[in-house]
């Protein structure tokens, strides 16, 4: 069974949350306050981490930062907050998905449900024996296998979704993609959050992989259409 930690000092909204997904097989963990949160997060194996971003003791964006030093599992930042700066900030520091309270509970479950899955899928890429090792477009260096991207020879860290997006747009060049389609191929789920998930995302491979973000060679915007990796 799939193992959630869930930092949430909300008793109601946690047990809430708690008995959706105890109810879809899911086995959670839960923490109060951000320390007992960190130190589970840090010291147990979960398959995925929903973190709340207003906590006690430490809040959720110096968690995210400090699991991220460390882990690489999906971590989904939980907040009543919906100002896009929040959103920019969580993603930068290495959230994988960010949902505003309040929520569907059938919601949180099917992201999770696809995070997970999507995870998996990334991980276990090197286990396929037939599939292509290395993207390589121009100076820039996609290695499947060991999750790494290397620009012009120089390693360039991204976020398990940020390479999740890169590799998809990579191994499908020329193609027109909408933010809707993206949102459904590489996070696993339907549109039905706000789409600046995929502009921010985007932005944030940008700022790492082009040499000049502001005119992109590698992913281009497809004005009125969405976005394409270069042929």
């Amino acid at each position: 069974m799939k193992k959630v930690l869930l930092i949430e000092d909300d008793n109601g909204i946690a047990e809430l949350e708690r008995d959706y997904l105890e109810a879809s097989g899911f086995i959670v963990d839960m923490a109060e306050n951000g320390t007992k949160g960190l130190k589970k997060a840090l010291s147990n194996v979960y398959n995925i981490i929903l973190l709340d971003i207003m906590l006690p003791g430490i809040d959720g964006f110096k968690i995210c930062r400090e699991i991220r030093k460390v882990k690489k599992i999906p971590i989904l930042m939980i907040s009543a907050k919906r100002e896009d700066i929040d959103k920019i900030r969580g993603f930068g520091l290495g959230a994988d998905d960010y949902i505003v309270k309040p929520f569907s509970p059938g919601e949180l479950v099917a992201r999770v449900k696809a995070h997970i899955s999507r995870y998996e899928q990334l991980t276990g890429e090197k286990n396929c024996k037939n599939q292509q090792k290395i993207l390589q477009t121009g100076n820039l260096e996609i290695q499947l296998e060991t999750h790494r991207v290397y620009l012009s020879e120089k390693e360039v860290i991204l976020t398990n979704r940020e390479f999740e997006l890169l590799v998809f747009l990579a191994k499908n060049p020329g193609i027109v993609f909408s933010k809707n389609s993206l949102f459904e191929r590489v996070w696993g789920l339907e549109a039905m959050s706000d789409t600046a998930t995929v502009m921010v995302h985007i932005n944030r491979i940008r700022e790492k992989i082009e040499p000049d973000p502001s005119s992109p060679f590698y992913i281009e915007t497809v004005w009125g259409a969405g976005y394409r990796f270069h042929k």
